[in-house]
């Protein structure tokens, strides 16, 4: 069978990695999906251990299409009776890019037509209850091709069911962990995160130190498919539950608002991990370590602060980070004149999306190599 793995612009090479890690055969990268092929197994277990992808969907269809007739009878080929029952509850969400149908809604519509219409056949009814269970069905079309898959998350992979209470703005919990992972994070290194808000980068880091994954207490919609064999999201959630590893990291998280902090802390024993909550801002960060990562998600002064004060925290932000010269330091920020008023180029820059705003993860490495792992992600 095969599945497609989305993620966030920028990722595909970190999700990438996340499914070489759990021994599944990629097919292709490509802008902001990875397709690779496998068993339920791995669909379960790629729902259960993905970081930084967005969701997980098995395709069941592929064809091109230029015209709404094509797109029907293209829809209208596939055998749906095989996935869908004749009292699921169909829901179909689509996209569309650079293709001549363009009218997303439409495309939508057409396939909810062609999905019924074969079903109407295959059952041999003229109504269906859609009473059961709901079974979402997604149309893309990207350059005239159309590819028809079955959403095997419901809820998106960022939803690891920890995050109950939040702060403004509160960065996903897919593009915390990739920050986390970009920025060679191991359980051996000390982590900080000076302004933690509701504390997603230190949760995920402390996920990652405890070999925890993250899906592993939330449900998934391909659980209730009928025609799934066996029952592979309960025996991968036994091993994961299996390889959780019993330590407590070196990982702090700080923050200026003391009801943040209190978020953090609720957060954090939902998610089951152990972090160093403190309440303090990032001018008095100090750390008895010698080196280690920080990694920071400053307010942009779009949303937040005015943009005067969000260049304030910069200037502070270059001050008490300078003498830190043994810290990896990852900073992620939509302000396109980050680095002049920072005051220090970065050594490596990657563009990345949060919340729908084209941002850039700027990162400055310590002195002499002092954080050891790979950099080539």
């Amino acid at each position: 069978m095969r599945f497609l793995a989305t993620c966030k612009m920028g990722l595909e090479s970190v999700a990438a990695d996340e499914l070489r890690a759990l021994h599944i055969n990629i097919e292709s990268v490509s802008d902001a999906r990875i397709i690779f092929t496998g068993s339920y197994a791995d669909m379960a277990r790629a729902c259960l251990w993905l970081r930084t992808a967005e969701r997980v969907l098995m395709i069941v269809g592929e064809f091109r299409a230029e015209s709404f007739e094509e797109l029907y009878s293209g829809v209208r080929s596939v055998k749906w009776c095989d996935y869908i029952r004749r009292n699921s509850f169909i829901h179909v969400n689509g996209k569309s890019a650079k293709s001549k149908l363009f009218a997303v809604s439409d495309c939508q519509s057409i396939t909810k037509k062609a999905i019924v219409d074969s079903l109407f056949e295959a059952y041999r009814v003229k109504s269906l209850p859609e009473d059961g269970e709901e079974v979402i069905v997604e149309v893309g079309l990207l350059r005239d091709e159309v590819t028809l898959a079955l959403d095997c998350c419901g809820a998106g992979l960022s939803r690891r069911g920890y995050r109950t209470w939040n702060v403004a703005a509160p960065i996903a919990e897919t593009l915390g962990a990739a920050i986390v992972r970009l920025a060679r994070y191991n359980r051996d290194i000390p982590l900080c995160d000076p302004m933690c808000g509701s504390g997603t980068m230190p949760i995920e880091a402390a996920m990652i130190a405890r070999n925890m994954a993250p899906g592993m207490n939330r449900p998934f919609a391909a659980e209730s498919w009928a025609f799934v064999e066996g029952r592979p999201f309960d025996t991968a959630r036994e091993e994961a539950r299996d390889l959780v590893v019993d330590i407590e990291p070196e990982i702090t998280g700080s923050d200026i608002d003391p009801h943040a902090i209190d978020i953090c802390r609720r957060h954090a024993k939902k998610a089951g991990v152990k972090v160093n909550w403190l309440v303090r801002p990032v001018e008095e960060f100090s750390s008895p370590y010698e080196g280690g990562i920080i990694v920071a998600n400053p307010p942009y002064g779009e949303r937040l602060m005015e943009k005067r004060e969000a260049e304030k925290l910069y200037l502070a932000m270059r001050k008490t980070f300078d003498p830190l010269t043994h810290w990896d330091k990852n900073i992620i920020t939509s302000h396109r004149d980050f680095e002049r008023i920072y005051g220090k180029k970065a050594d490596r820059r990657r563009k990345l999306s949060n919340g729908g705003m084209t941002c850039t993860l700027y990162r400055y490495f310590a002195e002499e190599g002092f954080i050891k792992g790979s950099d080539q992600i």
